[in-house]
């Protein structure tokens, strides 16, 4: 689990895929081509992504498959997944409604399962152990690591200011308190670590790690950094309640006023993807 005191309920992101398309940057493109290399994909097997949210690494890397499933727990997601697939035009795709920990769910034998920022949500031991269950021999599980909603925090200079990131912090712990929030519970110590000890216990050899370097510049508008603000966990709508409408109002000040021209700008983070064998 995410704490040895936090419980997962369905709430954790409740309000929050809406936000994904306007305040979270897609995966690059050298993503898929760096796993499609380094698996020798080529159009067959079967891929799955757990915890595929709306699936953003889903569809980038569906074309590398005859087929894929998308698993996550949350409605709204798998929503926003279908719609986005649809406007893609990708039709390789299932998406099914089910929590991690409830696999195999009949779902059959994978060559790659995949793990975008969800893993740590998840009873990480008996997540890897039934996956491993679901890989082929000769498959592998990847893990890919990114933080999608902000950007480098250096001090180079960029072409606008940017987003106001302990400001904005500092104004969600005015309404939510000083304490990470995550659906109904907290995570005072935020989600855990020690993934390695996790991997090997559960009989995965490795791993490869590879990262793809991105650096590119890239600006945003009040609109998407507030839909980031709203992607995220701790600070979801939900949260707010009633006080909903004037959090938001405070946030769009706030953005508005250290915005020049209601624009920002801020340097896209590498992606880091770590492979493991069955």
């Amino acid at each position: 689990m995410a704490d040895s005191t936090w419980q997962w309920d369905e709430t954790l992101y409740a309000g929050s895929a809406r936000h994904y398309s306007v305040g979270r940057w897609p995966y690059p493109p050298e993503v898929a081509e760096a796993v499609g290399t380094a698996l020798d994909l080529d159009g067959t097997g079967r891929l799955l992504d757990v915890g595929c949210g709306p699936g953003s690494l889903t569809l980038l890397l569906a074309p590398l498959f005859e087929a894929a499933v998308g698993v996550d727990a949350d409605r709204d997601m798998l929503a926003e997944a279908q719609r986005r697939a649809s406007e893609a035009e990708v039709t390789n795709v299932e998406w099914r409604h089910l929590r991690a920990e409830e696999l195999p769910a009949d779902l059959g034998t994978f060559r790659v399962a995949t793990f975008a920022q969800s893993y740590h949500w998840m009873d990480r031991p008996l997540v890897a152990r039934r996956v491993r269950d679901m890989l082929a021999p000769d498959g592998a599980w990847v893990h890919v690591g990114a933080t999608t909603h902000q950007g480098v925090a250096d001090d180079d200079p960029l072409p606008y200011p940017r987003p106001p990131w302990p400001r904005i912090n500092e104004l969600v712990a005015r309404y939510l308190g000083p304490v990470r929030r995550a659906g109904q519970g907290s995570l005072p110590s935020g989600t855990p670590s020690g993934e390695a000890e996790i991997m090997l216990a559960a009989g995965f050899t490795g791993p490869t790690r590879l990262t793809v370097e991105q650096g590119m510049v890239a600006e945003r508008s009040v609109d998407e950094v507030t839909s980031a603000v709203f992607s995220l966990s701790s600070s979801t709508p939900h949260l707010f309640g009633d006080r909903l409408p004037a959090f938001e109002a405070d946030l769009r000040d706030l953005l508005m006023t250290a915005a020049r021209n209601g624009l920002f700008a801020e340097r896209r983070r590498d992606v880091s993807i770590v492979i493991w064998r069955p």
